[in-house]
C-alpha cells in the first residue's frame, strides 16, 4: 500500500506541476514577458514536473522490511 500512495502522490505532483508551467508560460507569452522559443509543453516544463515528481516519490512514506 505504501508503493501506491507515492506513486499517487508522484503522479499528482506531475501534474499539477506542469497544469501551473503551462498556465505559468500562457501567461508569460501573453503579457510580451517571456521569449517567443518558451512554448507550453516544452522539454524545460516536462523535465521540471518529472524532478518534482521524484521528489514527491522520494518523500513519500516507504514500505520497511517486517522482520
Amino acid at each position: 500500500m505504501p508503493e501506491f500512495v507515492a506513486t499517487l502522490l508522484a503522479a499528482a505532483a506531475f501534474c499539477l506541476t506542469l497544469m501551473l508551467l503551462n498556465a505559468a508560460t500562457r501567461w508569460l507569452l501573453e503579457a510580451h514577458l517571456g521569449p517567443q522559443i518558451l512554448c507550453e509543453n516544452s522539454v524545460l516544463q516536462y523535465g521540471s514536473a518529472l524532478v518534482a515528481a521524484r521528489a514527491a516519490y522520494r518523500r513519500a512514506p516507504q514500505r520497511h522490511a517486517e522482520g
